[in-house]
């Protein structure tokens, strides 16, 4: 079963880095859009800005998540290196407990957001509710949630990233 959930563990992740490096390459596209429309054809596009605006939220979120998963999240690394063992394992059951926590409120009241929010249109967008631009907030909280579950089930908490385990961007 731990082999099976980190397997679906690696597709999550992939869909992550996928779907923010898919948010990244749609914001690089359409903001040269917005600049040549208002400085070359001198009608601004009311549209660019709201929508890099929104894709970047959703960039960011998606990549704290691929972030927690490589390890390459901000984290203090001095006081696990003086630790004993067995009070390294409890500090780092103690760090990701707090971590489920911050997620499991990140899902909950991200969620009531979301609800509060959802019929409110966004004046560029009519189609689209401000509620839709605060889901990352919950899923974020939920998919890291689950990346926290792994940590459990692996063990492993003060693991430094390795070349092999961050994703590598190719060109090819």
């Amino acid at each position: 079963m731990k082999a099976q959930y980190i397997r679906v563990m690696d597709e999550i992740h992939r869909a992550c880095l996928f779907l923010a490096g898919a948010c990244l390459v749609i914001i690089v596209i359409t903001i040269p859009y917005g600049v040549f429309c208002r400085y070359v054809l001198n009608s601004a596009a009311s549209w660019p800005e709201p929508l890099a605006v929104l894709l970047m939220i959703v960039m960011s979120f998606l990549s704290a998540v691929v972030c927690y998963r490589e390890y390459l999240h901000i984290g203090v690394g001095v006081l696990p290196a003086f630790l004993d063992e067995p009070a390294k394992t409890y500090l780092g059951w103690f760090l990701e407990v707090c971590m489920l926590a911050t997620n499991l409120f990140m899902l909950v009241w991200g969620i009531k957001l979301v609800q509060a929010t959802w019929y409110q249109a966004i004046p560029e967008f009519p189609i689209i509710w401000v509620g839709l631009a605060y889901l990352p907030i919950p899923i974020g909280g939920a998919l890291t949630a689950l990346f926290v579950i792994e940590r459990f089930m692996t063990q492993k908490f003060f693991s430094e990233p390795e070349p092999e385990t961050v994703s590598q961007l190719s060109t090819e």
